[in-house]
Formats: structure tokens, sequence, C-alpha cells
């Protein structure tokens, strides 16, 4: 299975958050909803999660 990758480096915050998380799916989109809303103060709800599942990217894998 490919991971996948969140990236709060690619989205403009306040906080010039760097946090990037990998893993399967839905283990990124969990970890990443709960630091939106943790870090960034975002409301969790079923639309924010589908947000950063259309978001996710492959991990490039270094050979």
């Amino acid at each position: 299975m490919t991971r996948k990758v969140a990236d709060c480096r690619k989205y403009p915050s306040v906080s010039n958050c760097s946090l990037t998380i990998s893993g399967e799916e839905d283990e990124v989109v969990r970890a990443a909803a709960e630091h939106a809303v943790s870090v960034h103060e975002h409301e969790d709800s079923p639309g924010m999660r589908e947000e950063i599942r259309a978001s996710l990217e492959d991990e490039k894998v270094a050979v």
C-alpha cells in the first residue's frame, strides 16, 4: 500500500506550521484532522476530513 502525506507547509497559516504527517491514508486523515483542530483551531467535520483526504499526496520514496 502506498503511504500518504499531509504537509502543512503547503497551506498558509499564521503559525507557519511545518508539520508533515505520513502513513496509511486513514491514519493520516485522522491525525491531520486532530492537528487542524488542536493547532489551527479548525472545526472537525466530515467536510474538513474530505478536504484533507483530497489534498493527500503519495509519499515519495528515495531510491
